[in-house]
């Protein structure tokens, strides 16, 4: 099945190998962390880089939101972009033509330059491959593993936005559902950035984390394991668009288990979350508190007793448990569609 590799392989084979230690590196490889953070003479130099392969539609309007949209999440404008563009031998020019159109309207509309990278042909790939390298800066870069017991979750927009674009624009044809709920659907290519989000809540938040892969769920786990604290969140107070619920229905898949860019997770303090979300509303976004951060032992309290007193991170969805990696409910309809091609 492809996705992310899992968080024990990432443990065991990577983020232990990572060269030389630096001094100026403020966070390097961690487990759910959305980017890296430097110490450098403008501030703290935030860098993230996200491939994407799957999506037929809008590949370079995707690529640029999905890494641009890493940096926001850890409290920095992004104004550098790289991108590595492999495309399968054989290509005709104007597909070349319309993802380049696409990557320079959308680091326009992040107000983000192109400053380099690499592009060629390839024998063995089947659809194009694209990577962006991301980099902006910012005086407080924002963790994902910021969470503190008592703080609020915040979802922004609503969930699956990028997964039910995606629905309508690979599957919608194949799907029991109008062309109008179609074409709506369409339409959320282009809210998948969360700049405006971050802008507003990097001033409030103490964690800020951008789910991609896996929805809101596999977002939630992320932010649990990095702040090691539990979340506790009531599916019914997660917003699901008409269009989504519509799409997913038809599908088969859950609305908060599919690619979720373009909504923002956050945590806030208690104190802080009426003027969070007037703050939102102020700037034309939607927000809502979908659950709370409480601590990871089982009794809340602090015994004094270390790792041994904890009983882990989790993410209690309406009571359920999940602490293990979250698979994408679209993967699976992908290599359904990939199959019946062969």
């Amino acid at each position: 099945m492809p996705g992310k590799v899992s968080p024990d392989d990432l443990l065991t084979h990577v983020f232990g190998r990572t060269g030389e230690t630096d001094e100026t590196v403020i966070q390097g490889p961690a487990d759910g962390e959305d980017a890296a953070a430097i110490d450098w003479p403008g501030g703290t130099l935030v860098v993230s880089s996200d491939p994407i392969s799957l999506a037929a539609s809008q590949v370079g309007t995707l690529g640029v939101h999905i890494a641009c949209n890493d940096v926001a999440a850890s409290g920095a404008d992004p104004r550098w972009l790289t991108v590595v563009l492999l495309l399968p031998t054989g290509t005709e020019s104007d597909v070349l033509e319309a993802i380049t159109a696409d990557l320079d309207a959308a680091a326009r509309e992040v107000g983000a330059t192109i400053v380099g990278g690499h592009s060629e042909y390839v024998d063995t790939l089947e659809r194009p491959l694209l990577s962006l390298t991301a980099m902006g800066a910012t005086d407080s870069f924002v963790p994902t593993g910021g969470a503190e017991p008592g703080d609020r979750v915040i979802l922004t927009k609503a969930a699956g936005l990028e997964g039910t674009a995606i629905l309508a624009a690979d599957f919608g044809a194949d799907l029991d559902v109008s062309e109008e709920t179609c074409e709506r659907a369409r339409s959320f290519f282009e809210e998948i950035s969360v700049v405006p989000d971050a802008r507003v809540l990097r001033e409030y938040a103490t964690a800020m984390h951008d789910p991609t892969e896996g929805g809101v769920v596999a977002g939630l786990v992320e932010l649990a394991r990095a702040s090691d604290v539990r979340l506790e969140v009531d599916r019914d107070a997660v917003p699901i668009r008409e269009e989504t619920r519509a799409l997913c229905g038809a599908a088969g898949v859950d609305p908060l288990r599919i690619f979720g860019s373009g909504s923002l997770l956050a945590t806030v303090p208690a104190e802080a979350v009426e003027e969070t979300l007037d703050a939102l509303e102020a700037a034309g976004l939607e927000g809502a508190v979908i659950g709370e951060v409480t601590d990871n032992r089982e009794d809340g309290s602090d015994t004094g007793g270390g790792d041994e007193a904890r009983s882990g991170f989790a993410l209690h969805l309406d009571g359920e448990a999940i602490t293990e990696h979250v698979e994408d409910d679209l993967y699976p309809l992908w290599a359904a569609a990939d199959e019946e091609t062969d």
